[in-house]
């Protein structure tokens, strides 16, 4: 399966699509990054004249390329428009602040995926090799 066919099924769009691309992705991880654009809505009140990228964003990259691309990419394109996705359990230690056009890279590594569950170790390191923030993120895919 190409990267970009899988990022062509993420049930996600702009503004809310945080996948820029896959660099790496097997039955066991995945690596893919995204740039954060400035002019994203969040940024203008989310610390005035200082802004900074909320937790739950970073959360929701990881999530997206973490866990949901690796879940298709497990799946074997087998996700149609039934599919449901969601977020059963996340825990994230956040170490550092994303600002506006940082461009992060997320690598995932499975820990297990049964009944449809998909849990994996997830971190996000920065363009200068910095760990912003690190966890365990599980969702479901039925």
């Amino acid at each position: 399966m190409e990267y970009s066919e899988i990022i062509a099924q993420l049930p996600y769009s702009k503004p809310f699509l945080f996948v820029d691309k896959i660099t790496s992705i097997t039955e066991n991880g995945v690596v893919g990054n995204y740039t954060f654009d400035e002019n994203l809505d969040f940024y203008k009140g989310h610390f005035k004249d200082n802004p900074v990228t909320p937790g739950v964003i970073l959360t929701e990259v990881m999530a997206q390329i973490g866990v949901v691309c690796l879940g298709i990419f497990l799946l074997n394109n087998n996700i149609n428009k039934n599919t449901l996705i969601a977020l059963t359990s996340n825990e994230i230690e956040f170490l550092k602040p994303v600002y506006p056009k940082e461009k992060v890279t997320v690598i995932s590594e499975k820990i297990y995926f049964r009944f449809g569950k998909l849990k994996c170790k997830v971190r996000m390191i920065n363009d200068v090799g910095i760990e912003v923030c690190h966890g365990t993120i599980a969702g479901m895919i039925v």
